[in-house]
């Protein structure tokens, strides 16, 4: 079995059921494979979560700067960006950042990179983009709104704050995500986010 095809058995594992749930036994036996096969590929957990999540990252980027691409607009830009959200979030299991900073520092740190050097600097442009064609407020500051973003990503994870006994996570997410799109609209912009989600049913999905 290729090293490729191990990752993504390995991934499939970690965002269903976290991090820190599933072993190097569990991901050898999802795989029909030997545990000493499993080792000839990576020699220790943390470097199979490392390598795990920079496969995840990397596919991440590429439907991110495919939506960027296709989008005709900011408006369209961020509705696509949301149904991706959501597709995502679905199946990822809530403790798996939380597994990831406590226990796996080398991923955690990929992580960050990429948080900081890609999913910033993406959000960012969304908002330059949203403000220069008059759909987003003009006082907005691009740079300071673009991490709180991604900071309200990050804070649906944590369980102190949002326990799962009490919310949906999916739930949280979205309405974090609402929250955010209607303080940055101006009124054409709200108009238009608006016609998007009447006429979500029209939208080709995105890999066609």
């Amino acid at each position: 079995m290729s090293k490729e095809k191990v990752l993504e058995g390995a991934l499939t594992q970690f965002v269903k059921y976290g991090i820190r749930s599933v072993s190097m036994d569990d991901v050898a036996r999802g795989l029909s494979m030997s545990k000493k096969t499993l080792y000839q590929h990576f020699s220790n957990k943390n470097e199979l979560v490392s390598e795990a999540v920079r496969k995840h990252l990397n596919e991440e980027r590429s439907e991110i700067e495919e939506i960027v691409q296709k989008s005709a607009n900011s408006i369209e830009e961020l509705f696509l960006l949301a149904k991706c959200l959501r597709k995502h979030v679905f199946k990822i299991n809530p403790s798996l950042l939380f597994d990831l900073q406590k226990y796996h520092a080398e991923g955690w740190s990929v992580f960050q990179e990429f948080k900081k050097d890609f999913i910033v600097g993406q959000i960012k442009s969304n908002l330059e983009r949203g403000i220069a064609e008059g759909y987003y407020r003009s006082k907005l500051n691009p740079n300071i709104l673009a991490v709180l973003r991604m900071e309200l990503v990050e804070l649906a994870f944590n369980d102190q704050i949002f326990p799962r006994s009490e919310f949906d996570f999916l739930e949280v997410q979205m309405q974090l995500f609402d929250h955010f799109v209607h303080g940055i609209l101006t009124e054409s912009g709200r108009k238009k986010y608006t016609a998007y989600q009447q006429s979500e049913s029209s939208f080709k999905p995105i890999d066609q």
